[in-house]
């Protein structure tokens, strides 16, 4: 209503000045053009006032008939008689210099009229100017006269002289001073309120300064002064007690700096300036020369042992080499969806409707709310609602079936309450979800810009915000949910996410699928990115359970065997580990060498669990307990959330849980150690917890084509040509240590390893590597050999094995002892 009055009363004022008919776009586009040029004018008339004032003068003040049209130029003013004339009664006759802002206010009228500023209050404007114009009319007469000198005009024009005299009489000088500050303070207080803090700060600006500076109190004991405390520098520890406390009267007796260590002594140069300690006994009525003292600084000192030194910096070792040119993947591999392009996901209809129903179905039961906000994602929308005082909580959640009912939505999920917020949170999906694609997430510069060792982008929030995780911080991630709900889907996305960002030598993925076709799309990287036991394995992912196991228990030998190299490193993981060995800080030759990580991805555990049992549990969790530090991470999947698939191991060292729809509380229960996961809509909705509270993610989508398209592009780059050798597994006799060397069964390649080792005197593992150009698990069977014919001592960690053959001859005999 108030809105229609005010549109009639604008309707009746144009009429009232006859201007409804006259004033139309052309019309006031061209009115507002006159009015800049006008505007235009008058500036250039004042700026030249300023020079040719004093020669118009005289004409102005004795105008005559006819000198008006200035037919004999002998007005000076750049715009000739006209702005001679204004310049003169405008600034000298009215408000001097501030009178510029009258052509100011012309040109803002020009531009209301043409419409560039159509909302400009051309009223509030005119006052705010008008005033300004008249202060400073008044404050130039005053301060500003005595600094211009001789001038043909009052800077303040004669409105200001006129003021100035005015006011002096009534109040006097020091009246007319607090009435133009008042003035000012007031005008910028209704201009800006932050007018009120700045002049708070002026008035207590050590109530200011004193809230904003950190307040710490530390309370020293007497035993700092026998432990070497020296005065001055307990009196530089308690500066914030001497806010409060006075200084001890030991503390500030004069200090002898002759007893002193000459380090502390220099520090204390910086308090007393004056060398000699009979200055600091002057009096304070004695006068002395002024003294300035420079100090020379000290000279900078080596740290070297030696004068020359010729030891050349090591440039750090690259990783990726030799592959230094390898490609990642680019994005046009993935594919772009029409919602990728949306700034809103749901009409405002929608929302409207929602909001109302919501509202509706809570005042039904008697609960009253204050607010309501709805934050918009691409597949749920989240309804914040502040309840009314005396609310309680507990009557909301109980509401949930009922506000599922007025809103026919699949599923809602109230969160009550927000966490870190004063409000309740009711997620109600959209009618029309949309889909959340790859190429968006791995398009946004969160995920380009990220620093994470391991990162995986999950999808996107209710904030639509891309929700990105590191693997290797979780360090382990537990997968469930119903089938048809997107765990396949968001294990692609895992994987996706890592192959966008890690190089081949950095990375190593083994894949556990007994259901033989979930990761069959991933075999063309096997070579570059997967890891395996056997060195020419023909089909990469595992699918047979037996291999699995072996797989899982060679992976608890590597992981023993890399513990061994961090603790002769002496470093505590794996990242401190790589960055150590890459700065040229562990020697190769004592069987060092770069590791990359290892992602294990286990698809239907559930399978497993009741094929192997515990064979295949045990590992699992042994690697899952220990195997963080040095760089393996486990991600295991399941349709089938039961206790005797998720059991009590697995839950305590899987803290990432990432849960689907599920069809019942119970396998939410079982998932998250919560419910909720039961109300999510499928297609990619789930809840991400390592924490305290679930976040719901919307599951990033990759397609089958994509995944193909991908895998092509990395199989055709320049990479490694086998998959990351895992160590084999101990065998029943090597455990109990029992089994003697069987002379046929020797590897070819027994005698020329033999030699290398006793040439080099050296029995390392990796150094038979390199030399015979094999894999790790044929060198350690070798190794073994070795150990069993005498020619090398038992295993010491990660350090080389002690050599017991001295000489070729010597070996020579052993080797023909073998054979005979």
């Amino acid at each position: 209503m108030a809105k229609k009055k005010t549109e009639r009363k604008s309707k009746t004022f144009t009429e009232a000045i006859g201007l409804n008919n006259i004033i139309n776009d052309k019309t006031g586009f061209v009115a507002g053009l006159i009015l800049l040029g006008v505007a235009l004018f008058i500036c250039v008339a004042f700026f030249s006032y300023f020079n040719t004032g004093a020669a118009d003068q005289s004409l102005v003040t004795d105008l005559r008939p006819g000198e008006v049209e200035n037919t004999g130029r002998v007005f000076q003013n750049a715009c000739g008689s006209l702005g001679a004339l204004l310049s003169y009664g405008l600034i000298s006759r009215c408000f001097g210099i501030p009178a510029f802002i009258i052509p100011a206010f012309i040109t803002l009228c020009g531009l209301r009229m043409m419409g560039a500023y159509k909302k400009l209050n051309l009223m509030k404007w005119f006052m705010g100017m008008a005033l300004v114009m008249i202060w400073s009319s008044i404050t130039f007469a005053k301060l500003l006269t005595p600094l211009m000198g001789d001038q043909v005009f009052n800077p303040g024009g004669d409105h200001g002289v006129f003021c100035v005299q005015y006011i002096e009489n009534l109040v006097g000088t020091t009246g007319l001073m607090a009435i133009l500050v008042i003035v000012m303070l007031a005008y910028l207080t209704y201009l800006t309120s932050e007018t009120i803090t700045v002049v708070r700060k002026m008035m207590n600006p050590v109530g200011y300064i004193r809230d904003k500076v950190k307040f710490t109190v530390v309370h020293h004991d007497n035993k700092a002064a026998a432990d070497g405390l020296y005065a001055d520098e307990a009196v530089a520890d308690n500066v914030s007690d001497n806010l409060t406390t006075p200084v001890d009267s030991e503390l500030a007796q004069p200090i002898d700096l002759s007893t002193r260590p000459a380090a502390v002594q220099r520090e204390s140069d910086s308090l007393y300036a004056p060398d000699d300690h009979d200055a600091l006994e002057h009096t304070a009525g004695q006068e002395t020369p002024g003294l300035e003292v420079e100090k020379v600084p000290d000279t900078e000192q080596a740290h070297g042992r030696t004068v020359a030194n010729s030891n050349l910096p090591l440039t750090p070792i690259n990783p990726r080499e030799p592959f230094t040119n390898w490609k990642f993947p680019t994005l046009d591999l993935l594919k772009e969806y029409d919602s990728d392009s949306k700034t809103s996901y749901v009409s405002h209809e929608e929302l409207e409707a929602n909001k109302d129903r919501i509202i509706k179905v809570l005042n039904d039961f008697g609960v009253q709310i204050r607010s309501i906000r709805a934050t918009v994602g691409p597949t749920i929308t989240l309804y914040e609602i502040t309840p009314a005082q005396g609310i309680r909580i507990s009557k909301i959640k109980n509401l949930e079936d009922d506000i599922a009912l007025s809103l026919a939505a699949i599923g809602i999920r109230i969160i009550a309450p927000m966490p870190g917020k004063g409000t309740i949170g009711i997620e109600v999906p959209n009618a029309k979800p949309n889909i959340v694609s790859m190429y968006s997430i791995l398009n946004s510069r969160k995920f380009q810009e990220s620093t994470m060792e391991l990162p995986i982008a999950l999808g996107k929030t209710i904030t639509n915000e891309v929700y990105m995780v590191d693997l290797a911080k979780i360090p382990h991630l537990l997968v469930a949910g119903a089938t048809g709900q997107g765990k396949s889907v968001g294990l692609n996305a895992i994987i996706t996410s890592l192959l966008y960002k890690k190089h081949p030598n950095e990375l190593k993925i083994v894949l556990v699928d007994p259901k033989k076709v979930e990761f069959s799309v991933y075999s063309p990287i096997a070579k570059p990115f997967m890891a395996a036991v056997e060195e020419n394995e023909e089909e990469p992912i595992i699918t047979d359970v037996q291999k699995v196991v072996k797989t899982l228990k060679g992976l608890c030998v590597l992981m023993d065997e890399r513990y061994d190299r961090l603790k002769a490193a002496r470093v505590r993981n794996i990242k401190e580990y790589n960055q150590k060995f890459l700065s040229h800080r562990l020697n190769p030759e004592d069987g060092h060498e770069f590791m990359p990580y290892i992602v294990v991805i286990i698809d239907e555990f559930g399978d497993l669990i009741l094929t192997a049992g515990k064979e295949v549990e045990m590992p699992i969790t042994r690697i899952a307990q220990l195997a963080r530090a040095v760089g393996i991470h486990m991600i295991i999947a399941t349709q089938r959330p039961t206790t005797s698939i998720i059991t009590g191991n697995i839950k305590a060292n899987f803290p990432g849980r990432i849960a689907f729809r599920v069809g019942a509380m119970m396998d939410s229960r079982i998932i998250l150690d919560r419910p909720g996961a039961q109300q999510l809509v499928g297609r990619g909705d789930m809840l991400y917890l390592n924490g305290a509270d679930p976040v719901r993610v919307q599951c990033a989508f990759v397609d089958t084509p994509e995944v193909e398209k991908i895998t092509k592009f990395i199989a055709n780059q320049l990479g490694p040509v086998h998959p990351l050798e895992i160590p084999e597994p101990l065998s029943e006799d090597e455990v109990s240590g029992g089994g003697s060397l069987d002379t046929h069964s020797l590897d070819p390649l027994f005698e020329e390893a033999a030699r290398a080792i006793v040439i080099s005197q050296q029995g390392s593992t990796s150094m038979i590597q390199r030399r015979l150009s094999i894999g790790y698990n044929r060198a350690g069977r070798l190794m073994d050999q070795m150990e069993k014919a005498g020619i090398v001592g038992a295993a010491k960690g990660s350090k080389p094995r002690e050599v017991l053959i001295g000489d070729e001859v010597s070996l020579d005999n052993m080797l023909a002892s073998l054979h005979g």
